[in-house]
């Protein structure tokens, strides 16, 4: 059974501040390796949190998952580093983020 969650990266070490994502070194296996998890449903939603921030949406057994297939990321902990990850739950709204996802 699958669960989702919340999950925050921020910039490691190696981030060369301001340089526009697609600049920074191996975007595009970061960016292949990215839309290989949303193509299989494991990542449901994505994208930039203000400046130094990304916000996943994560669809997973348990919080070992999402840490062990993030860490298989080209970016690695190099590029982008864990900030937090909590499950979430759906309250307000509709979407099909939900399906198949216990509550």
């Amino acid at each position: 059974m699958t669960h989702l969650f919340a999950v925050l990266r921020g910039h490691g070490p190696a981030w060369k501040q301001g340089q526009p994502l697609e600049a920074q070194e191996g975007w595009l296996a970061h960016a292949d390796f990215m839309e290989g998890m949303v193509a299989e449903g494991f990542i449901v939603l994505g994208g930039p949190v203000g400046a130094d921030e990304a916000l996943l949406i994560i669809r997973a057994k348990d919080e070992a998952e999402v840490r062990a297939r993030l860490r298989a990321d080209p970016w690695g902990e190099e590029m982008l580093t864990f900030a937090w990850i909590a499950p979430w739950t759906i309250r307000l709204g509709q979407a099909n983020l939900a399906r198949g996802v216990s509550g």
